[in-house]
């Protein structure tokens, strides 16, 4: 399972990128690869979505549609956002599968892809904007600014009771899945203050402990997901059906036989939440590691 907690092997060539003659020339290097994206976020893959399908560039380097997502084992790796052909996923469905490297590699591809369909023009005076560095920020051309890819954090939370039951919610379009609750941190907000307000906010539960689990790139469309476990002081629930349609305690046994039966589903092995919650099956105690 995918931790994301190691360094990545994609090399970002942070400190090269401004120059367009030297991507160009990794465009032309006999070792470089692209993947193609789709405008739907569905990336190029072997049948079966095990393993990324990249191709070696065949045309002209074009610096306002290929994108250097960057090095790995010093091969260069590009994208593009075009037709795609043969078997496509995207990172919802493969990210569970797809080894360490191709998942970087992935996830980057979707969210770059992601923020130049959205963000065309420019933020500051709504000025036409030309891709630079690479594929990683675009410059303004009535106002001169750079503006780079944006990540908007959001907090992931396993909240268990003293008994050790661990919280699940779902919302009505969902149908039987249900997972650990989740929210976007607000302007002016850390982490920890986002967990005890969307906690109470969509479940009226209170908190007294936080444990610091992990994160995840989520580009759908620009998230980063970080995960936590919490403490409950208390059980009584009063659901928000603004944020969620329902939710309930579940022991681990509770859980596992509604799964068996077919009551209930968890989410995709690609998310942070299916990480969560399978800690939290597996009797680890995430609140001893400090």
């Amino acid at each position: 399972m995918t931790t994301w907690v190691t360094a990545s092997d994609l090399d970002r060539v942070d400190h090269h990128r401004r120059s367009t003659d030297w991507v160009s020339g990794l465009w032309r290097a006999p070792d470089a690869k692209l993947l193609k994206i789709g405008a739907d976020g569905k990336f190029t893959t072997n049948p079966g979505g095990t393993r990324l399908r990249m191709t070696k560039p065949f045309v002209e380097f074009d610096s306002q549609r290929h994108r250097l997502l960057g090095l790995l084992d010093g091969a260069p790796i590009f994208a593009v956002e075009a037709l795609t052909e043969g078997e496509v996923h995207d990172l919802r469905e493969v990210g569970g599968v797809l080894g360490e490297a191709e998942l970087d590699i992935a996830a980057a591809a979707t969210a770059v892809a992601n923020w130049h369909r959205m963000e065309s023009l420019c933020p500051r005076c709504g000025g036409p904007t030309t891709v630079i560095n690479g594929g990683f920020a675009r410059h303004c051309t009535s106002c001169g600014e750079d503006h780079f890819p944006r990540t908007d954090p959001a907090v992931i939370v396993a909240v268990v009771d003293e008994d050790d039951r661990l919280l699940l919610g779902g919302q009505e379009h969902w149908g039987n899945r249900v997972s650990v609750l989740a929210g976007f941190v607000e302007a002016g907000e850390s982490a920890e203050q986002a967990i005890h307000r969307e906690i109470a906010e969509e479940v009226d539960v209170a908190l007294d402990e936080l444990h610091y689990f992990g994160s995840q790139p989520w580009p759908f469309p620009r998230s980063l997901m970080l995960g936590y476990f919490a403490r409950a002081t208390s059980t009584v629930i009063n659901v928000d059906t603004d944020e969620i349609s329902h939710a309930a305690w579940y022991t681990r046994d509770q859980l596992t036989a509604a799964l068996d039966a077919g009551e209930l589903g968890l989410p995709g092995a690609s998310s942070i939440a299916s990480r969560l919650i399978a800690t939290w099956r597996e009797g680890q105690d995430p609140f001893s590691k400090r």
